[in-house]
């Protein structure tokens, strides 16, 4: 599992709130991810994976340096999108 520091702040904590998502969800399936990407639509690195309980989320993050990241959000996937 890669060293990882997650920039938390107000914004972003209740962002992904507003879609179910945790905070120790989200760190969790950005260090263990099902798929690496990028996002289509911001241009930012995104992943998929499984959290511990079993939900399958899709992240996105901005690469601060080596690493640190800034979550920008998270939630779970319709069955339409990868």
């Amino acid at each position: 599992m890669p060293y990882i520091e997650f920039l938390w702040m107000d914004e972003n904590v209740d962002h992904i709130a507003e879609h179910d998502v945790t905070t120790d969800e989200f760190e969790y399936v950005v260090k263990h991810p099902d798929r690496r990407d990028v996002s289509h639509s911001s241009g930012l690195p995104c992943c998929w994976g499984t959290t511990p309980e079993g939900r399958f989320l899709f992240c996105v993050y901005e690469k601060i340096d080596d690493i640190t990241v800034y979550p920008v959000t998270a939630y779970e996937p319709s069955e339409e999108q990868p």
